[in-house]
């Protein structure tokens, strides 16, 4: 099934697959996920084989939950091996009971996200060590703290599932968040769903990607006006057993290619 994602997504013109990350399947996560639940720097190096040119990352490998020159050796290996291929985008996680499981304390993973960071940073400085170039890091969160974490340590900002309204707000939030830190603003690079209707979904609550295929198409140019070139489709809606069954995911992401390759809109991506 993953090979089969990997090369559909590829086959229909997206440039960017990612998955997420777990490690210890404690209840809380699966709940949400079914089993088996892969780790991400193993499955991505399996699918670097398995592809020719598709970009591969995490939304979002879960920094606290390894030691960062761990991280920042396998993040370096995978990218080197699979041709620069790699985007890695992190977060402080979510999951209390994994965190427990992991002996990691979940009151600090703010902390040792920003601590952890640095530390790779500071190991890929060392190219003749590491051996890969500069691999671009998306911080995500839709917190204010994830904002400004984004904009000391990130490349791009990397937000979850949201709407227009709410998102138009947080890039002002950003924007002065790098000026008051004399830094560049980061690349926004989102993450929205993707659930295609046959009817336009009017709700106020209506989040980014949800919608007849003509409202994803104008989610998408309006993303772009903000100055996003690269938006990660997310097709999964909450039912565990739709990545057994991912046909209808499939249907929608060749839809949305259709649309945004008739246009101006030249980068999207999809998650799994």
């Amino acid at each position: 099934m993953l090979r089969s994602w990997a090369q559909t997504v590829e086959g229909l013109g997206y440039d960017l697959l990612m998955v997420s990350d777990h490690v210890a399947v404690t209840p809380d996560v699966a709940e949400k996920y079914p089993a088996p639940f892969y780790e991400p720097f193993t499955t991505l190096s399996w699918l670097a084989g398995v592809t020719r040119r598709v970009r591969l990352g995490t939304t979002v490998l879960i920094v606290p939950y390894r030691h960062p020159l761990l991280v920042a050796r396998m993040a370096a290996n995978l990218s080197r091996l699979s041709g620069e291929r790699l985007v890695l985008g992190v977060g402080v996680g979510w999951a209390r009971q994994e965190f427990e499981a992991l002996g990691v304390p979940f009151g600090r993973r703010g902390a040792l996200t920003d601590e952890y960071l640095r530390t790779v940073r500071e190991a890929w400085a060392d190219e003749a060590d590491y051996g890969s170039r500069r691999i671009p890091i998306w911080v995500g969160g839709n917190s204010d703290a994830g904002l400004r974490r984004s904009v000391r340590l990130g490349d791009g900002w990397h937000p979850l599932r949201i709407t227009l309204p709410w998102l138009r707000g947080a890039v002002e939030r950003l924007a002065g968040i790098a000026a008051e830190e004399g830094r560049p603003v980061p690349a926004l690079v989102p993450r929205i769903a993707l659930r295609v209707t046959p009817t336009p979904v009017v709700d106020d609550g209506r989040l980014l990607g949800e919608g007849t295929i003509e409202q994803i198409r104008d989610d998408l140019e309006q993303l772009r006006l903000l100055g996003s070139d690269t938006v990660v489709l997310d097709p999964f809606n909450g039912d565990p057993q739709e990545t057994r069954h991912p046909e209808q995911a499939w249907q929608a992401l060749a839809a949305v290619a259709t649309v945004a390759g008739s246009g101006d809109l030249d980068l999207t991506g999809t998650s799994t």
